[in-house]
């Protein structure tokens, strides 16, 4: 029988996320608990979309980033603007987490 090693996650647990507009496009960058960053871009959301539509998005994006990587299912909080064209949020483990063990 051989063991195997169990992998490490690509990357830590999400806890927050910043959203960017730029002239280009949406940007986001994941923050994780362990300390690192997922940067890129906004895939599929256009550059002169509404705010409300990039957060949406960016949510799902991080709701799917935790489940397919460390099958948790987390909510994220958005927090009030504090300046244009950049938005917070926070990232939290769901209370009814159907994945989480």
């Amino acid at each position: 029988m051989v063991r195997r090693k169990q992998q490490r996650p690509p990357f830590g647990m999400p806890k927050g996320v910043v959203l960017l507009a730029t002239p280009e496009g949406w940007r986001h960058s994941v923050l994780t608990a362990d300390g690192g960053t997922v940067c890129g871009r906004l895939a599929g959301v256009p550059a002169g979309a509404d705010p409300a539509e990039a957060r949406a998005a960016t949510a799902t994006l991080v709701v799917r980033l935790a489940r397919d990587v460390h099958a948790v299912d987390v909510d994220v909080t958005w927090e009030p603007p504090r300046g244009p064209g950049s938005w917070s949020a926070r990232v939290t483990v769901a209370a009814a987490s159907e994945h989480a063990g």
